[in-house]
This record gives structure tokens, C-alpha cells and sequence, in this order.
């Protein structure tokens, strides 16, 4: 067994969990995870290989490839906790009933175009409605499950303010968050139905005839995730999904016959969503689900999923590796052949090079080849992927002067040993179709190895945010530039990111970056991943001051004021300024749909506190 430290370093999904009664309804498992009763009728997964010739994703829209999909037998197959099949949806199946729940959907007798929200979890009916709203001309999107138990009011009020952007006529729910989501429906004013799918089906269908998408229909909302402000709905067209997919299928990925895809991620989000749900089927491979809740109990499943159904593309946000790596006994290694694994996607954040060494550490005797190492770089606003390196040549990183990227926001490489450095993982070129370029505050080009703002122009770029026209008029530049909110640099042809702008702190000139104040909390042995946030705030002189809000444990009040004294001592020492540290009980920090930690909303948080208190207590607070 690992460490306490590692036992006890819980990812977001973690704590208490959400039970859920889906795994109550298991269906039959095949032979290959155990025998079944006689009397019952026995399910197997779809094929890897397919009976039909395999299109890379040349569709004008989504009900078309699905229509081509449909001819052949792969399609999606979702497993339970301990791995094993409880459901199958081929996309002939899915077609089918997608066709049916349309005809139901157009009953209602909506505008074209309207909105239908579903909460997303990884389930065959999630995938059954999204469909069903394209066949009836409806703009379908995604609302995430909830994460914990103590988390009820929050959600609620999440589902609320996502309805109410989204204006949805129709919102559906699994039986198990029903009552969530009719909590969160009063007083949407443009909300003419809710239910369940089971109830939807027991609805009068429509006898007029479903009429064909146009590309540059609005394909569907896919709502950010927040992690810096509220939540806006990214309006996706079909032309703009289908670039964006078949760059990935076709350039990025170079799919094959014979590849077939493993999730963990969660559907209502963009990488889980686009990358593992629609680009499969458009691609026409079959592919293995696991649930968001149950990687995060047991992360050894989504393994044992690649290497028991040969999968060979797999994508995962670095915290999944981490947990992997973490989680994962040496003892269930014996079990595992990642030998299959040819194309191992990270994205959703800042890539750690670290992370991805442990992991490829720890299961390189089981076949793992660091080589599938694929990192991207992608956002909501364009669809989901904007560049992706060389596939089979792992992950490449650059060592920067550290003094050098805050001082002149110049990417130095180092040339001596002894100085402070930042690492930076290459995510790799622009898909076809794709232009990156950097820019300063003024928005002129920079050159190669300085570092500002990137900027993107394509063909997958959105045509905004939902109505939101100010929110849209400042992502959206001249020429349809998007201005991504990242900061990185371009070094021969390849983009670096080096974080969010919004994430950099300035302190007296210096730029100062969000995460390695984090980084630095996390490597105490009393602070856990993912449990630290940083940010500044503005005294009352209007000077800038760095806040570290961290969750913590410890309850010795001498043990808590000398980890804040430590931690003051190390920003200090690290970047020359002072800091204001926040102790706060578990489960404090607030989180994205998507999982991550908002310090948009832990600034807001700790500015509600300070409002309340007045002043911290001593034992948790100083300033040097």
C-alpha cells in the first residue's frame, strides 16, 4: 500500500460520493466477467471491428454520420463499478430509439431550435435524447450530476442558473436526479416540460415528418465550465463540430480500423463529450464507459477496461493519471496489459510533466509506452481541440529561466544548472484549419519564445456565447479572432501554455503565476492535491496581496499556525512577496462542473468571509 499522505490525497470526485441506484439495475454480464443464470439473456459488447468501411468524419452534420454509423454493429457499451457490462447501445439501437423520443420530443410542438437540457450522466438515455433533440431540430445540452452529499443547495442552484442561460423549454432527468432538477425549475419562465425519459416516451408523438439539420444550425450549448466566472453556453454549429472532429479523428488521432476508445470523463463535459461520445460515432468506433463517480472510487477499473477490451485510445485529465498512479496497488499490475494503448490523450489543464512520468513509471512493466503520451490543447469556445502533438512521440517538454519568463515574459531555455525554472509541456501544431498566434496587451504579434495571450482562428471556432452578446464581444476579436484567455508562447510551430491570464497575480510588476503558489502548497506533507487555491486580492491602499485559501485537517492550533508561518515563509522566499494563508475545513473550495477548483469563486468565497469576520483568527492568518 502507498503512504497515508497518498491514501488520503482524494480527488475532487471523492468524499461522499452520490450513491446511485443505476448500478441497481445491472444487466447480465457476458462470460468474459463471470457466468450468469441460464434464464437470463446474455449481452457482449459491440465489435472493435466493424462490417461496414470506415468514414473519418466526412459529414455535414451530426444525424447524418450517425445514419452511416448505424449500418455497421459497433457502438457504445457502458460498465458498472466492478467493471462489468450492465447495458449495451449499438449506434443502430441508439438511431432507433433516438428516432423514436424526436418524434415524442416534436409533440411539443417547440420552435426549431429551442433548447432541451439533460442532465448528463453516463447512461444510454443521455445519449439517446441528445440525438433525439438533433432529429427534432432541437439544440440539446448537458448539465452535470452532482458530486457529493453536502452539496445539494449548490447544486440546485447550478442547475438553476444553467437553465435559466440556456432558456430550455424541455429539461429530462434519470429518475435518480428528478428531484434536483424539479427543485431547479421553478421559476424558469421558458420552461414548458420536465420529466424523465421514461416518462417522455409515455408523451404523444408527432406524425409530421422530421426535417433534415442544416450545418450551420446550432448542433448543440456546451456551457463552460466556470472555473474563472459564471458558466456561459458555447454555441456549437454542425459545421463547426464536424471540422473540429474530423481534425481529431483524422489529424490527431490518425484513427484506424481496428482502434476502439475507454472514458472515464464525464459527458457533460466538453472533452468527455465531443472527444468520447460524438467523435467515436462519427468515426464509427465502439467504445467502453465507465462513470465519472466510479473511476474516482476505483481508478484500477478504467485500466482494467483498456487492457481486457484492447482499447487503444483513452483520454484523461493529468489529475486521472495522478489518481491512477496513486490509487492503483502494485499488486493489481499483474492483471493489466496497457500494450494496446496507442494514444493516450491529456488535456482539460495545465499539464505537469511529473505527472506524467510517475504514471508512465508505474505501469511500464505492464506495457505502458510512454510514447502514447498525446498531449493537447483545446477549449470549449473552439468546439474542443485546437492543437494536438505528433502521435507515437510521447510528451516533449522545454525548461524555462524562471526569472526570466516573470521578469521580460521571455522563454528562455535554461543554460545552467541551479536555477529556478518552470517546465512546459509541448501540446504540439493547430488542427487544419487553425491559426494560433500570440499577441501582447496591446494586441500586436509577439515572436517566437514570448510569451502572451493566445489567440485562435479556424474553422471550429463558436459564433459565440448564448445570448450573451458582451461576454461574446470580448472573447470575440477582428476576423473572428477567439481570444482563448490563456497565456503561452510559439517555439517552432508548437504551442506552450503557460497558464490562464486570469490565474496570473501581479504584484508590484511581477507576474506571478496562480498554480505555482498552489504547487508550492501542495508539496507540504499536511496539504493534499487539489486542496489549495491561490489568488489576490486588493487592500484597502490598493496594493495587491496573494491569498492561499487551504483545506486542512490539522486541528492543533499550534500545528495550524505553523504550517501558515511556513507557508507565508516559502512565497516569500520563492517569489519576494507576502501572503495572506486561509485555513478552511474540507470541502471548502468550490469547484467546476468539470471538476476543477474555481478561484473565481474561492476568491468570491474568501471575500464573504472576510466580510462576515472581519478579520481572520490568528491562528490561521498573518502577513509578512
Amino acid at each position: 500500500m502507498t503512504s497515508t499522505k497518498q491514501d488520503d490525497k482524494h480527488n475532487y470526485f471523492e468524499g461522499k460520493i452520490l450513491s446511485s441506484t443505476i448500478t441497481k439495475l445491472n444487466a447480465p454480464l457476458t462470460q468474459a466477467f463471470g457466468s450468469q443464470p441460464s434464464s437470463e439473456p446474455q449481452i457482449t459488447t459491440t465489435p472493435t471491428i466493424n462490417t461496414q468501411a470506415q468514414r473519418l468524419a466526412d459529414f455535414d452534420t451530426l444525424v447524418d454520420a450517425l445514419e452511416y454509423a448505424a449500418e455497421g454493429t459497433t457502438g457504445y457499451n457502458f460498465h458498472d463499478s466492478r467493471g462489468r457490462l450492465r447495458s449495451v447501445l449499438s449506434y443502430r439501437t441508439l438511431k432507433q430509439n433516438a428516432l423514436e423520443l424526436a418524434r415524442r420530443l416534436s409533440g411539443f410542438g417547440l420552435a426549431r431550435g429551442s433548447r432541451v437540457a439533460i442532465i448528463a450522466d453516463t447512461s444510454p438515455e443521455f445519449v439517446e435524447l441528445f440525438f433525439a433533440c438533433r432529429y427534432a431540430g432541437l439544440v440539446p445540452f448537458a448539465m452535470p450530476v452532482p458530486v457529493n452529499l453536502g452539496s445539494h443547495a449548490v447544486y440546485v442552484k447550478q442547475l438553476h442558473a444553467l437553465l435559466n442561460s440556456g432558456q430550455a423549454s424541455i429539461a429530462l432527468a434519470n429518475i435518480d436526479y428528478i428531484s434536483f432538477l424539479e427543485e431547479a425549475a421553478e421559476e424558469i419562465e421558458s420552461l414548458q416540460w420536465i420529466g424523465t425519459p421514461g416518462k417522455l416516451k409515455q408523451c404523444s408523438a408527432s406524425d409530421a415528418p422530421l426535417q433534415p439539420n442544416h450545418p450551420n444550425e446550432t448542433a448543440y450549448l456546451q456551457f463552460t465550465s466556470g472555473s474563472t466566472r459564471a458558466p456561459r453556453g458555447v454555441i456549437i454549429t454542425e459545421k463547426a463540430l464536424m471540422s473540429n472532429i474530423q481534425g481529431i479523428v483524422r489529424h490527431g488521432l490518425e484513427i484506424k480500423p481496428g482502434d476502439r476508445a475507454a472514458s472515464w470523463l464525464p459527458f457533460y463535459h466538453d472533452m468527455g463529450l465531443v472527444g468520447l461520445v460524438l467523435a467515436p460515432m462519427v468515426a464509427q468506433l465502439s467504445v467502453d464507459y465507465l462513470a465519472t463517480r466510479d473511476f474516482a472510487i476505483r481508478p484500477l477499473q478504467w485500466l482494467r477496461l483498456i487492457s481486457r477490451n484492447r482499447c487503444t485510445i483513452a483520454f484523461s485529465q493529468p489529475f486521472g493519471l495522478k489518481l491512477c498512479t496513486m490509487r492503483v496497488r502494485e499488486s493489481d499490475l499483474s492483471e493489466l496489459d496497457l500494450s494496446c494503448w496507442r494514444a493516450a490523450g491529456i488535456g482539460a489543464e495545465m499539464i505537469r510533466p511529473d505527472i506524467l512520468k510517475n504514471f508512465a513509471d508505474k505501469f511500464s512493466s505492464v506495457g505502458f509506452n510512454e510514447q502514447a503520451f498525446l498531449p493537447c490543447y483545446g477549449l470549449a469556445e473552439t468546439t474542443l481541440a485546437v492543437t494536438f502533438s505528433k502521435i507515437n512521440h510521447g510528451a516533449q517538454s522545454i525548461c524555462v529561466d524562471a526569472k526570466t519568463l516573470i521578469d521580460k515574459k521571455m522563454a528562455v531555455r535554461l543554460q545552467a544548472d541551479g536555477r529556478k525554472y518552470n517546465e512546459f509541456v509541448n501540446c504540439g501544431q493547430p488542427l487544419p484549419g487553425h491559426t494560433i498566434k500570440i499577441v501582447d496587451e496591446s494586441g500586436e504579434n509577439l515572436s517566437n519564445m514570448m510569451v502572451g495571450s493566445v489567440l485562435v482562428q479556424g474553422s471550429s471556432v463558436m459564433t459565440g456565447y448564448f445570448n450573451n452578446p458582451e461576454e461574446t464581444s470580448k472573447a470575440l476579436k477582428a476576423d473572428n479572432w477567439l481570444d482563448t484567455g490563456d497565456f503561452g508562447f510559439l517555439f517552432e510551430g508548437d504551442l506552450y501554455v503557460t497558464g490562464r491570464r486570469t490565474d496570473v497575480i501581479i504584484v508590484n510588476g511581477r507576474n506571478i503565476r496562480a498554480q505555482d503558489v498552489e504547487e508550492l502548497a501542495e508539496q507540504q506533507p499536511e496539504v493534499r492535491s487539489r486542496e489549495a487555491s491561490g489568488f489576490s486580492i486588493n487592500d484597502a491602499d490598493g496594493s495587491t496581496k496573494i491569498v492561499l485559501v487551504i483545506e486542512s485537517r490539522l486541528t492543533s492550533v499550534t500545528e495550524r499556525q505553523v504550517l501558515v508561518n511556513r507557508l507565508q515563509q516559502l512565497v516569500y522566499k520563492s517569489f519576494g512577496v507576502g501572503c495572506l494563508v486561509e485555513l478552511v475545513p474540507p470541502h471548502t473550495l468550490p469547484r467546476t462542473s468539470s471538476g476543477k477548483l474555481s478561484r473565481f469563486a474561492a476568491r468570491q468565497g474568501f471575500i464573504q468571509r472576510m466580510n462576515l469576520t472581519d478579520q481572520l483568527p490568528v491562528a490561521e492568518s498573518g502577513d509578512r
